[in-house]
Formats: C-alpha cells, structure tokens, sequence
C-alpha cells in the first residue's frame, strides 16, 4: 500500500520474485510536489518528482503487478491471511507492506502554497544545495528550527528563523548557538509569502519590517499515515512512526512498513532501498513458508527436461 518510491521499488522486486502483488496508489506521493529532484542517482541533470513516480509505475506494470488507484480504507487479519477492503471490493493477501508515507505540514500562511516545491521546502538535504548564497527564511520554533538554521549556514550566509507569533522553544544549548552564530529571529506574526509565480521574494509580517527572502524551509512537523497498522496493532515509536526491524517487519507478523512512516531518514533513495529490503525479506518469508508446507512448484522429469531444451 503506498505508490511512492518505496512501494514502487517493492512492487518491483515482487514482481520479478514471481510472486502475486497488487499495488494500492492514491496518486498522493509527496514526491509529485518535487520540480527537480537532484539527490536520485542515476539524474544528473536533475528530474522531476512527477516523472520518477511515472517511471516508476510503468517498470511496475512491465514486470506484472497489478495497480489500483485507489485507498485501502481498512485491513484487519484472520489467522494467517490479511484481508484489505477498499471501496466495495476486498482482497486477500498473505503478506502487506505499507508504504503509506508522511504528510510534511505546509504552514498555513496565504502564499505558501503556491510556494511548493520552487522556493518553499521541507528538507535541507534534499534542496539547501538548490539554494546556496540566497537569502533563508526557516519557519519553527523548535530544536529542529534552530538546528536547521544552524546546519544552513553551510549554504548561506544570510539564514533568518521566523516564529510566526510564537515563542521559540528551542532548548538553551540551541539559544546558545544561535547567539554565538548572530542569527536573527523573528517572532512576529506572518501575514503573507510575497512571491513572483511561486519565487519567494519576502516575508510579510503583521507588524515591523518585511524579512527579504529567496527561499523557506519549514520544521512545523509531519503527520505520519499509520492508521492502517494502529488497526492491526502495530507498535510506533516517540514519533508516531512504525517499528520496523532490519528486514522492516512491524511488530505485527506478515506486516511490514518501508519509507517514509518508519523512523528512516525520509530521502528518495533511501525510502527505495527499504522498499526493496522489505520485498526481498517477504520473498524469503514466503519460500520459507512454502517449504515447510510442502507447496513449492513441482514439475515432472519429463516437463523439466522438455523446459532445459526448449
């Protein structure tokens, strides 16, 4: 369940596994939202979010997996078969992987949206190189906020915290460093993202001088899309994040969860690798089953030998 990078990569190797996968896509990756995505191996002259996942899916479909779009509204368990419903139909599967990813929250300030992806962002390795020398805004108030600022500071020498309205609450030792860097912060609140077709120009605030700025990078938090495995009894960390083990299997046996809803660093890439991780250790999982009940393929002598010639 989940048609981003990492459920993509596990269709993938699924299907050249031979084994039986259905791919659930909602169509709602968060990778679609990427104008140039440059951290992928293999672009070097860059490639848009929209056309990895349109890659993606076609690679998919040539090594016959099905995909659905659309969402699985519930999966509940019955001995050792998941059954997943969706709208009015529903499927049987021995083994689930959930890909479902995170929602990072957009602040909610007129101009942001149309921000998206061209100068506003939510992860600084992924796009601080895109933005290096420009003037940054970095929208928090927390640990993460003034670590951002901080790690920014690499790429710029013009780095701006704004609270919008709030306190910072950022722990002393992050003050500290703020302090000792002469990073400004701007506690008053934001009344709007002047931009130019998405290209931010300056933040706007309510009251005092606007903040001159070519890009943001926002820390307000992510919502992580667990509802599914919580049916299930799923284990989360602080976070809200799935439990994953080395093979990311959940604490739940037959589910496993790979990307962006487990505690991993949520990169493209990466997000991949467990998708693969995930697939290869459902491939084993299933031989191993299999074995132990005696349902492995069997061909004759006669058919096998028939086979090698051909």
């Amino acid at each position: 369940m989940g048609g981003g990078l990492a459920g993509l990569s596990a269709a993938v190797y699924l299907g050249r596994s031979r084994r039986r996968a259905l791919l659930f896509d909602t169509g709602e990756s968060m990778v679609r939202w990427e104008p140039r995505v440059e951290n992928y191996l293999g672009f070097p002259e860059a490639i848009s979010g929209q056309s990895l996942l349109e890659r993606g899916r076609a690679q998919v479909r040539h090594f016959g997996v099905q995909v659905l779009e659309g969402r699985v509204e519930r999966v509940t368990r019955h001995k050792d078969t998941f059954v997943l419903a969706s709208g009015p139909a529903s499927y049987r599967s021995r083994r689930v992987l959930l890909a479902t990813g995170l929602t990072h929250l957009l602040p909610e300030i007129r101009g942001a949206e149309a921000c998206l992806g061209r100068s506003v962002f939510f992860c600084k390795d992924c796009d601080a190189y895109r933005v290096q020398g420009k003037r940054i805004a970095i929208y928090g108030r927390r640990n993460e906020a003034a670590r951002y600022a901080l790690a920014m500071l690499a790429f710029s020498p013009s780095v701006t915290i704004v609270t919008d309205g709030r306190g910072p609450a950022w722990e002393a030792a992050w003050q500290a460093s703020l302090a000792d860097y002469a990073v400004p912060v701007r506690v008053e609140r934001i009344k709007e993202l002047a931009h130019q077709d998405g290209r931010l120009t300056r933040v706007v605030f309510e009251e005092g001088a606007p903040c001159d700025v070519q890009a943001m990078f926002t820390t307000r938090g992510d919502v992580y899309h667990t509802a599914l495995a919580e049916g299930l009894g799923a284990a989360e960390d602080e976070e809200g994040q799935l439990i994953v083990d080395e093979d990311m299997r959940t604490t739940v046996p037959g589910l496993y969860a790979a990307g962006c809803v487990t505690p991993a660093n949520c990169q493209l890439i990466i997000a991949a690798g467990q998708g693969a991780t995930a697939a290869q250790a459902i491939d084993r999982d299933l031989f191993t089953e299999s074995l132990r009940r005696h349902d492995l393929p069997r061909f004759g002598r006669d058919l096998v030998s028939s086979r090698i010639e051909e």
